[in-house]
């Protein structure tokens, strides 16, 4: 298999630079969003049965208790997914970094990783998720699949495998095992039901134990992907696009295209909250926003003016440009209180219709119309993942930044052919570095 060659043959030597500090940034924002929800009680159900799984004192939660690096996984991954405020990629629309960055520390401490290993691993995996989700764009969506954790198994299993030190044959064995295991159904979108933050926990646990069968022996079929019964054909009923998937490993790098989310909702609602930002202070009698087709039912249907708790909130684009429009921002107080008259009035007077369909859904223009007035936006314009992760990590944020700098400044170290000569920055030592920036995430939560 052409993926589990790639990954098998992956060094922080090939890693250019821009993808190692990529990569650091998506670390950064997924433990800021993973603290901000574990701080607002989002994942709790989740923690709880985390600690209650126990196991070996492998790994830790982010809140400090040690366990078995698969519970570890599990609980730190809806963590990170918990306020959908992490990173999404447009073209897969996936949440990368929710499924792919808690087992890379779970396992990394698990296996006294060094930093420019679990950086490695980090890289894999988030290479792997976001060209499965682009290879089939909307594919997962359309058959009422979450591409987040249909995709992020896979990716989870990769990120694993390579840290354990599996070859080829052996990770190809656990992309088949990890494909198998996809699940994630969409139908929270009709309910103010909590699956969708379990997903990227469930995608994280299965992908370890993925890569820990194929390491005990067990095997995968070569066709899991893109065979007949694969992931592909039976989940999006087509095949993937080959140059998306496999185009390119090596060159084009997906790590660098992985956005960061400035607004703790959907991506799907974000254009449109960005051209809203024109009219706050002055909200016309009605509203007009123009959504990619693909987007109109996942935040768009006319039952999402009310919505019944904090998530579906966040899936509704009636409430975001409401939101945006009367107070003008979107944060994560904003869906605190579902029952505010004013966003309310104003969510039912806003009108929703379907434009082009000339890029992928995620990376949409945003299009608001009112009073003879039009605000337009190309695309979302994303954040900077330090200044949101300082703001949800709170007086430790340095601290963490710290840290996640010393992983990448390993790899960087290694891929210049090892620690710098007497007198430059201390060699990193192994699980040392993993194991400070668990201890600093730590330390946010106390």
């Amino acid at each position: 298999m052409v993926l589990a060659r790639w990954v098998a043959g992956l060094d922080c030597t090939a890693l250019p630079d821009a993808v190692v500090e990529a990569a650091r940034e998506h670390l950064i924002d997924a433990v800021g969003c993973a603290v901000a929800g574990i701080g607002r009680g989002a994942a709790e159900p989740a923690l709880t049965v985390a600690r209650g799984l126990g196991g070996p004192p492998e790994a830790r939660l982010f809140s400090g208790e040690r366990v078995g690096a698969v519970a570890a996984a599990f609980g730190n991954a809806v963590a990170v997914h918990a306020l959908d405020f992490d990173d999404t990629h447009a073209g897969g629309l996936v949440h990368a970094s929710a499924v792919t960055v808690p087992v890379a520390l779970a396992v990394g401490e698990q296996t006294g990783a060094r930093g420019s290993e679990m950086i490695t691993a980090l890289v894999a995996g988030l290479e792997v998720v976001c060209r499965l989700g682009a290879s089939a764009p909307h594919g997962f969506h359309a058959r009422g699949l979450h591409a987040t954790s249909m995709c992020g198994v896979v990716g989870a299993a990769v990120t694993a495998g390579k840290l354990i030190g599996l070859d080829e044959t052996r990770l190809a064995h656990a992309i088949g095992i990890a494909a198998s295991g996809a699940s994630g159904l969409l139908e929270f979108l009709h309910s103010p039901a909590s699956t969708k933050q379990l997903h990227p926990g469930t995608a994280a646990a299965n992908g370890i134990l993925a890569a820990r069968l194929a390491a005990a022996g067990a095997t995968g079929p070569a066709g899991a992907l893109d065979g007949e019964y694969g992931l592909f054909r039976t989940m999006t009923t087509r095949d993937p696009d080959p140059a998306v998937l496999l185009g390119e490993l090596g060159e084009r790098w997906e790590t660098t295209r992985i956005g960061i989310k400035p607004y703790p909702a959907c991506q799907l609602t974000h254009a449109s909250i960005d051209a809203a930002g024109e009219f706050t202070g002055s909200a016309p009698p009605a509203l007009t926003v123009t959504l990619h087709p693909d987007a109109v039912p996942i935040v768009g249907g006319p039952e999402k003016r009310r919505p019944r708790s904090a998530y579906e909130a966040k899936f509704s684009v009636y409430w975001c440009v409401a939101a945006m429009v009367v107070d003008g921002w979107v944060d994560l107080d904003t869906f605190e209180d579902l029952d505010r008259p004013e966003i309310l009035d104003l969510a039912a007077r806003i009108t929703v219709r379907a434009g082009a369909a000339d890029v992928v859904a995620a990376d949409a223009p945003g299009m608001v119309e009112g009073d003879g007035r039009t605000a337009r936006v190309e695309r979302p314009t994303g954040g900077g993942a330090r200044t949101k992760a300082a703001a949800n990590l709170g007086p430790g944020a340095e601290e963490v930044f710290a840290a996640a700098d010393a992983l990448t400044t390993a790899a960087g170290d290694k891929a210049a052919g090892g620690p710098k000569a007497a007198g430059g920055p201390k060699a990193a030592t192994p699980a040392a570095d993993v194991a400070e920036l668990l201890d600093r995430i730590e330390g946010c939560l106390q």
